[in-house]
């Protein structure tokens, strides 16, 4: 079992939540670099890879997903497309509609890749009850509405 910490006051507790942020950064950054990919790709592949079981995604969604314009995410799309990591096909329903598809070789890196981050992750998770874990899924749940929900606002202009 790992070490107990004090519960950190807010500051501290923020200085926390960056670090991992950080991290999580560091780790797909190296990934890009390792890849040839810029690191806005692989937020796309990660998109593409995370809406797999969906049928894929449009680049409107990714769009979205990302904050990216049409022409970035068209960028994007066709830096991935030539590196063999995607497909784009028009809806068989909806011809106007296309959906971005990641090729079996994406999966397979990036499981090579991220793999050891799922293996230390379970790690850490085999660590705490299963109360624990709800607190902290709750929390995650919320911070990532909270963020997501700033961010919307500053697009609004709601917020500066």
């Amino acid at each position: 079992m790992a070490e107990q910490h004090p519960s950190p006051d807010g500051r501290a507790f923020a200085l926390l939540l960056q670090g991992l942020a950080s991290e999580m950064n560091l780790l797909g950054h190296d990934f890009a670099s390792a890849q040839g990919l810029h690191s806005t790709d692989v937020q796309a592949l990660l998109a593409v890879l995370r809406a797999a079981d969906g049928g894929g995604v449009t680049p409107g969604k990714l769009r979205e997903q990302l904050a990216l314009t049409s022409g970035a995410v068209t960028a994007v799309l066709d830096r991935l497309e030539r590196a063999g990591h995607v497909t784009r096909t028009r809806d068989a329903n909806d011809r106007r509609l296309v959906r971005v598809q990641h090729n079996p070789g994406a999966t397979r890196m990036a499981g090579r890749w991220f793999g050891p981050v799922a293996e230390r992750t379970e790690l850490v998770r085999s660590e705490f009850s299963t109360a624990e874990l709800d607190v902290v899924v709750r929390f995650l749940v919320r911070m990532t509405e909270e963020l997501e929900q700033l961010r919307a606002d500053r697009r609004d202009g709601a917020e500066q």
